[in-house]
C-alpha cells in the first residue's frame, strides 16, 4: 500500500480516538497560562503513545519526543494549548453543538482544542511509522498563545535541540473543508498591545473649570494619532492601529479622574512596527500634557508578537506534500492581520505555518474565531492530520534533500 493510502487509512482507523481526544478538551478549557490539568492530560497521552515527555520550570508548555534512533533531521511540530476567557454559546450560527465547555467563561473559540487533536494524532501515526523514518520529530505543546507568554520560554527551551525545521497550523473558520491554506512569506501579522490611562482631576460636571477632564483629553488624543498615521509614518509599510475600549466615567453629572483606553497595533514590517508603538506613545504623551493631564502606560504597551513569516523554501516543500496527498486541497490566501506567537519559531530554524478549513455551512459552522457561536466541523481535522504527518514523513526521509 503506497505511503498516502497508508496515512489515511490510519486517520480513519483512529478518528473515534481524535475525537474523543477534541471533545474532552473543548469541554475542559483553561485560560492561558494556567493550562494546569489540560498539560497534565496531554502528558499522560504522549506517554501513552511512547513518546518521552520533557518538562521545564514554571511553564504549562512542554515537548515530547519522538526518536527513531536513526541519524537524521529534526523537525519541531507545534500546537497551542490555551483557551479564551469567553463564555460559549450551545449554539453555533444555526444548531446545537456537539460539544460545549463544562467551564464557566472559558472557551476553546480559537480551535486550540483542534490542534492539540491534530497534534496527538499526528503523533500517533508517526510513532507507527517510525521505522521508515529517520532522525527525531519534537511534539512541542506552547501555552499561553493568545497572550504570547510561552513562547520565549519555549524557544529557550528549543534552542539546543537543533531543529531542522518547524511545522505549525490553524483552523480556519473562512476555508471549507478539505481546504488548506500555506502562505508563501508574511503570514501572520505582528502585535504590539496597546493600554493606558489618561490621568486628570475629577469633580462636579457643574463646574468643569475646576476640573481636568480625561476625556476632553483622550478625545484629542485619538484625534492626533488619527494625524500621526498619516504624516509620520511609512505608507509604504502598513501598520494599522485598531481602538478596542475607551473607558471612563460612569454618571452624566461626574468628570473622572481617569480615562483608560486600549488597542493594538497591527504589522508586517518589524521596524515600521517598534516606530509605530514609539509615535503613539510620544503622541499620546504630548497631547496629555497640553490638556494637562499625564498619560500611565500599562506593561502590555509593547511588541506582544512579530510577524509570522513562512520560510518560502519550506512552505514550497509542505505544498509538495499537500498535492501529494491532497491534490486538490491547496487554496491561495493573502497574509492575515491576525497575530500568533509562532513568529519565535522562526529564530530557531525555517518555520512555516499552514491553515486547514473547519467550515460548514449547512450545519451552521460560520462564525468566527472568538465569539460565542465558534465552532468547527471535526472532518476537518483529518485534513489536517493527513498534511501534518505527510509532511512529516516526507521531511524526514529526506524527500526535498536535493
Amino acid at each position: 500500500m503506497a505511503n498516502n493510502e497508508i496515512i489515511k487509512e490510519k486517520i480513519e482507523k483512529y478518528f473515534d480516538q481524535t475525537k474523543s481526544w477534541r471533545n474532552y478538551l473543548h469541554e475542559n478549557p483553561e485560560v492561558s497560562d494556567k493550562e494546569y490539568q489540560t498539560s497534565k492530560y496531554l502528558k499522560k497521552e504522549c506517554e501513552k503513545l511512547g513518546l518521552i515527555v520533557e518538562d521545564f520550570d514554571d511553564t504549562t508548555g512542554f515537548i515530547a519526543l519522538l526518536d527513531t534512533k536513526k541519524p537524521g533531521k529534526t523537525l519541531g511540530i507545534r500546537t497551542d494549548i490555551d483557551a479564551l476567557p469567553i463564555a460559549e454559546s450551545p449554539k453555533n450560527c444555526k444548531s446545537k453543538k456537539e460539544v460545549v465547555s463544562k467551564n464557566p467563561g472559558v472557551s476553546h473559540a480559537c480551535g486550540h482544542d483542534s490542534h492539540m487533536a491534530t497534534l496527538l494524532s499526528s503523533a500517533k501515526i508517526l510513532s507507527e511509522l517510525k521505522e521508515d523514518l529517520a532522525g527525531k520529530i519534537y511534539f512541542i505543546f506552547e501555552e499561553g498563545e493568545e497572550t504570547g507568554a510561552g513562547i520565549d520560554a519555549m524557544v529557550r527551551h528549543l534552542k539546543d535541540k537543533n531543529l531542522d525545521a518547524c511545522y505549525g497550523n490553524h483552523q480556519s473558520p473562512f476555508l471549507e473543508i478539505g481546504e488548506i491554506s500555506v502562505v508563501k512569506g508574511p503570514s501572520y501579522a505582528g502585535c504590539a498591545g496597546v493600554e493606558f490611562d489618561v490621568i486628570g482631576k475629577g469633580g462636579h460636571g457643574s463646574r468643569p473649570d475646576k476640573c481636568i477632564n480625561p476625556l476632553t483629553a483622550t478625545a484629542n488624543i485619538i484625534t492626533a494619532l488619527t494625524n500621526a498615521w498619516v504624516n509620520q509614518l511609512d505608507i509604504s509599510k502598513t501598520v494599522t492601529f485598531g481602538l478596542g475600549a475607551i473607558n471612563g466615567g460612569s454618571a452624566s453629572n461626574v468628570i473622572p479622574n481617569t480615562c483608560t483606553v486600549k488597542g493594538t497595533l497591527r504589522f508586517f514590517d518589524d521596524k515600521a512596527g517598534e516606530d509605530a508603538l514609539e509615535v503613539l506613545k510620544e503622541v499620546t504623551k504630548l497631547t496629555a500634557k497640553a490638556h494637562k493631564c499625564h498619560v500611565k502606560f500599562t506593561d502590555y504597551t509593547k511588541i506582544v508578537a512579530y510577524p509570522t513569516i513562512n520560510d518560502v523554501s519550506l512552505a514550497e516543500d509542505v505544498r509538495k506534500s499537500l498535492a501529494d496527498i491532497y491534490p486538490k486541497a491547496l487554496v491561495e490566501e493573502e497574509a492575515t492581520f491576525g497575530s500568533e506567537s509562532f513568529f519565535g519559531y522562526s529564530r530557531l530554524c525555517p518555520s512555516v505555518f499552514t491553515s486547514f478549513g473547519i467550515r460548514n455551512e449547512d450545519k451552521g459552522i460560520t462564525a468566527g474565531a472568538h465569539t460565542p457561536e465558534f465552532d468547527l466541523d471535526p472532518e476537518g481535522i483529518k485534513y489536517a492530520i493527513g498534511l501534518q504527518v505527510k509532511f512529516a514523513s516526507d521531511f524526514l526521509k529526506g524527500r526535498f534533500d536535493d
